[in-house]
């Protein structure tokens, strides 16, 4: 059965696996707010866990916004959990009040449980905009700064950690600045930015990155809807669809290209935000992502169960005959 909570909306989510059990945090919303867009203004993180990735137990809220005049003190959106440096690690995107939600920055926290409470790191704040690389925000341009979805690598590379975020880059048109930004940190505390790894020129924004290997080709999946894409890119591929797809690369760092067609696409937007993950119960490739758009027209607000994908030369592709309709 899906992930579904009656009291709650639920919609991006990000997954940890250990020994047997499946950890899935994500964002969380009362259904007393009535109209689902306002979600993303009353946001908590919740937490889940199954052990085959379609039963789960629901152990509550277990992060939120900071205190009154802090930097995330309005919002706590999509991120990661790692086990490094003996801990657990929470990256997680926050906006303020006295912003109105604008601009974005990239948090951390951290555990000795993943079971247990997720304290800040002195007051939270991991990385700010680095306007040598990205975007800062501009009225007109676009609806907010673009610093959020953080994904950590939970073995260095190179000496170093590495992180991956949304983003975007200062110059080119308006739906092709969307790129993948990048930065490393020795310690998971200190972190710098760096240049994108994916440097755009297709979308005005990936939201979302998953970044993985498989059989030594490295994969980072991300979503947007059509009318973020580039004119080129709908031109493409008939107009365009919403939902998640990928880049790959042969290393971590890139380049990075978007694979051919479209992973799991729909209009309207049926599923978002997916991730490939491992099926326990398959030992194969699954995806997983919330559900949007149902029958109705209304948004849903649940989190699917796995979806079985085909990896054949390198590619991911939804198997035809076990995706649900």
């Amino acid at each position: 059965m899906t992930l579904k909570l009656d009291d709650k909306y639920i919609w991006d989510f990000w997954h940890f696996a250990e020994g047997d059990e499946q950890h899935l945090f994500m964002l969380q919303a009362d259904r007393a707010i009535g109209d689902p867009d306002l979600r993303h203004w009353n946001v908590s993180i919740g937490h889940a866990v199954s052990r085959d990735l379609r039963q789960w137990d629901y152990r509550g809220t277990v992060f939120g916004p900071g205190a009154p005049g802090a930097w995330d003190d309005f919002t706590t959106w999509t991120g990661s959990v790692i086990r490094a440096e003996g801990r657990y690690h929470l990256f997680y995107t926050g906006t303020c009040r006295a912003e109105n939600g604008l601009r974005q920055r990239i948090g951390h926290a951290t555990s000795d449980s993943i079971h247990g409470a997720w304290t800040r790191v002195g007051d939270g704040l991991a990385l700010d905009l680095d306007e040598r690389f990205y975007e800062e925000h501009a009225a007109g341009r676009w609806h907010d700064r673009a610093l959020r979805d953080p994904w950590v690598l939970p073995d260095r590379i190179d000496g170093v950690y590495h992180m991956f975020f949304t983003a975007r880059r200062n110059d080119g048109p308006r739906y092709e600045r969307g790129v993948i930004g990048h930065a490393v940190s020795s310690d998971l505390v200190h972190w710098e930015a760096t240049a994108p790894v994916y440097d755009g020129g297709h979308y005005g924004q990936l939201e979302v990155p998953q970044v993985f290997e498989r059989d030594g080709q490295w994969f980072c999946t991300f979503c947007n809807v059509r009318e973020h894409w580039s004119e080129a890119q709908r031109a493409g591929q008939d107009g365009g669809v919403s939902g998640t797809h990928y880049l790959v690369a042969d290393r971590p760092l890139g380049p990075w290209r978007p694979a051919a067609g479209f992973l799991d696409g729909a209009v309207p937007c049926k599923r978002y935000a997916g991730k490939i993950l491992r099926d326990p119960l398959t030992g194969r490739d699954c995806l997983m992502a919330f559900l949007d758009t149902g029958p109705d027209g209304r948004f849903v607000g649940q989190i699917s169960d796995p979806i079985p994908l085909r990896f054949e030369q390198g590619r991911y592709r939804l198997d035809e005959f076990s995706t649900p309709g």
